[in-house]
């Protein structure tokens, strides 16, 4: 039965990130991925020049998931310190969510792999640093709510807590991966997110 087009090119795609939820975290090659498709390793390259460029497929669709949700709880949320709790919580959601995508997260996927492919992810996290970043700008902005008695970061605090926060997340990807996907990401993340205010 033929596949529409696209279709195989996604399938290759999900294949690769089940593969990569392994939590012995071998090297993936073509050889594997064909076998595992029960296709020949020609036919993957008809959809991708290279690996690389499934890698990039990947990535493309963490961008795309991420991002896509960081917009939506900005745009529906106006409390910077909220918009930032529910990035952060949802950074940490898509990770469990996505093991395999996790593993590309951190690099370590991409080990022995083409170059720009980690640039790529660098530039990920640099770009969530900045949205970050934005939310505790608008934090800032806004009168402390002293209800819930979390503090408002202000003026050179700004920098320093965005980046603290990408540290945390991207350190519980890595105890998350390095755990063989046990240790949960979101595994007192409530109490942890508290502590960090």
């Amino acid at each position: 039965m033929a596949t529409k087009p696209g279709e195989r090119r996604l399938q290759i795609l999900q294949v690769l990130a089940e593969m990569l939820q392994d939590p012995k975290g071998e090297k993936i090659t073509t050889a594997a991925l064909a076998k595992r498709l029960d296709v020949s390793e020609a036919a993957l390259y008809r959809h991708f020049a290279s690996k690389a460029q499934m890698f990039e497929g990947l990535i493309e669709f963490i961008e795309e998931s991420v991002f896509g949700l960081a917009n939506k709880i900005t745009a529906e949320e106006n409390d910077g310190l909220k918009q930032a709790h529910a990035i952060v919580g949802m950074l940490l959601n898509f990770a469990e969510k996505n093991p395999g995508m996790t593993r590309v997260l951190i690099g370590d996927a991409l080990v022995n792999e083409d170059d720009r492919l980690q640039a790529r992810i660098n530039q990920i996290q640099d770009r969530l640093e900045t949205t970050l970043k934005q939310c505790l700008r608008i934090a800032a902005t806004q009168a402390p709510d002293e209800a819930d008695g979390e503090g408002t970061p202000g003026g050179d605090d700004l920098p320093a807590r965005a980046n603290l926060f990408l540290c945390y997340v991207v350190g519980r990807w890595h105890l998350f991966a390095k755990s063989g996907f046990k240790r949960k990401p979101t595994e007192q993340w409530e109490r942890q997110w508290r502590l960090m205010l």
